[in-house]
């Protein structure tokens, strides 16, 4: 199968979250397969500079009349060698600052253009007329960022062009801009209609994915389901509901080349999976790198994630003088809203032999964590898949969270009948509450306590396996019918 991959970052090129780890991975899964893809995503500088033997592909004009021409670099990942594409326009994404935002944390006023541009892009690269001989039987779209490719492969209704399917990594997130959008990107008026692209009298990238893809798809069985409700739907529910007939939940994998305590190279000491001495070894390094008490029999409960309200990074700061007073020690990374990183420095500063705190992005310190604490906290209000879990499992840490979504999907709680039969991996409570959570973490911090049933919990985790060849192989499945239906 020919697969044209659209993402707007791709780890280690350029990653803010899990849609990084998951472009990287899957694609890399397709290959091995056997299959011949193309990874598309935009030339920021830092994924110009980073993919090897780049050489020019093809010139695409300047279709958004930029003021820049759009010039299609082809390179190599530098560490699956699979082909990426890179939209080389100056004007859209040669500066500083993220993917999505400026230096200062503002989302870049053009982005409806930016990502625009990549879902042309990626239409136009997957249907006749396409500059290239190569041409793709399944264009998969990723997230809001692509959704009006599916849109324009629509418009356009050229014959033999690829199927689509589309993946929503995080429904919150819909891409939604003025309707003069529409005209200035050059799609037909008549698609700015509530059967459309229209939305509340805006521009909706995510709703273009999701009304003219072939297939949708989310990360997790569980979310696939909860976004088909008010509760989890953002508006897209009855949307979504109309087209459950086509929507397939596939659970996220793990890279286990870039995740394993065997050949992690960020690790002060790399160990095998289940090597309690090589797991104590690297939390005693990490304590000493985060200036915290050296207390190895102590719990270290760690954070990897982004410091919002949907992480449920608000119950964390509330429960925390409850962990705190239970002896605990707790590491934290990552960024987000500016009100809960300074009350997780005032918190660090208030206990620093208890709380340490990294306000920003560390993948080398990201691993540190997940291999040095003992329980990972993942309060998340909702959590269409996680990642960071399924990466525990594999070093050894107890995932603590809220049975939603990707989570519910993986994580089994803690209970006399669950220790007993062996599938306790985890611990996990219903019900989003400061209380519910603090009621979980107790419960770990009590059985951390007891070795043995410890060491249960942990083997337990140790024995999933989420490689990326299952998940990839319900995507094959997927698209083989796909281009079945469609004759590609």
């Amino acid at each position: 199968m020919r697969v044209l991959f659209a993402s707007s970052e791709v780890f280690p090129l350029v990653k803010t979250g899990g849609l990084g780890d998951v472009s990287s991975a899957l694609p890399a899964a397709l290959a091995a397969a056997g299959h011949e893809v193309r990874i598309l995503m935009p030339g920021y500088p830092a994924a110009l500079s980073a993919t090897t033997d780049r050489r020019e592909l093809a010139r695409l004009g300047d279709p958004l009349a930029t003021g820049s021409e759009v010039v299609l670099i082809e390179g190599r990942m530098p560490d699956s060698g699979v082909t990426v594409w890179l939209l080389d326009c100056p004007a859209l994404y040669a500066r500083d600052g993220g993917p999505y935002t400026d230096l200062a944390g503002r989302d870049w006023p053009d982005n409806g253009l930016r990502f625009g541009l990549l879902s042309w892009a990626a239409a136009a690269l997957s249907c006749e007329g396409s500059p290239l001989d190569w041409r793709p039987q399944i264009l998969h779209c990723n997230d809001w960022q692509t959704g009006l490719a599916p849109a324009w492969l629509q418009a356009w209704n050229t014959p033999g062009r690829a199927g689509t399917v589309f993946t929503i990594h995080n429904i919150a997130y819909q891409g939604r801009y003025g309707a003069d959008l529409v005209a200035r990107l050059g799609l037909p008026a008549d698609m700015y209609a509530p059967e459309g692209l229209e939305y509340y009298d805006t521009l909706s990238f995510l709703k273009g994915g999701i009304y003219y893809a072939d297939r949708l798809t989310t990360v997790s069985p569980r979310y696939a389901r909860e976004i088909q409700t008010p509760a989890f739907g953002y508006g897209m529910e009855g949307l979504l509901a109309w087209r459950a007939g086509v929507l397939t939940g596939i659970l996220n994998g793990a890279d286990y080349q870039v995740w394993d305590p065997a050949t992690d190279r960020h690790l002060a000491r790399v160990f095998k999976p289940g090597d309690a001495a090589g797991k104590a070894a690297n939390k005693a390094a990490l304590l000493n790198e985060l200036g915290l008490q050296p207390q190895p029999h102590t719990p270290l409960l760690v954070v990897v994630t982004r410091l919002t309200e949907q992480k449920g990074m608000d119950l964390l700061l509330a429960v925390l003088p409850a962990i705190l007073a239970q002896g605990a020690q707790v590491g934290v990374i990552g960024t987000g809203d500016r009100a809960l990183e300074q009350a997780f420095l005032a918190a660090a500063a208030a206990h620093p032999d208890q709380v340490a705190v990294h306000i920003g992005y560390s993948e080398p310190l990201a691993h540190r964590l997940i291999a040095g604490g003992d329980m990972l906290l993942m309060p998340s209000r909702f959590e269409p898949c996680g990642l960071t879990q399924l990466y525990a499992f594999r070093y050894g840490t107890v995932p603590v969270g809220h049975a939603v979504g990707g989570l519910a999907d993986t994580l089994v709680d803690t209970s006399y009948d669950t220790l007993i039969n062996g599938s306790a991996n985890a611990f996990v409570f219903e019900h989003s509450n400061a209380g519910a959570f603090q009621w979980a973490i107790e419960r770990a911090v009590s059985l951390y306590r007891d070795p043995d049933r410890w060491r249960r919990i942990v083997e337990a985790g140790l024995a999933q396996d989420f490689s990326w060849s299952r998940a990839a192989q319900h995507y094959q499945d997927l698209y083989a019918g796909l281009i079945a239906e469609r004759g590609l």
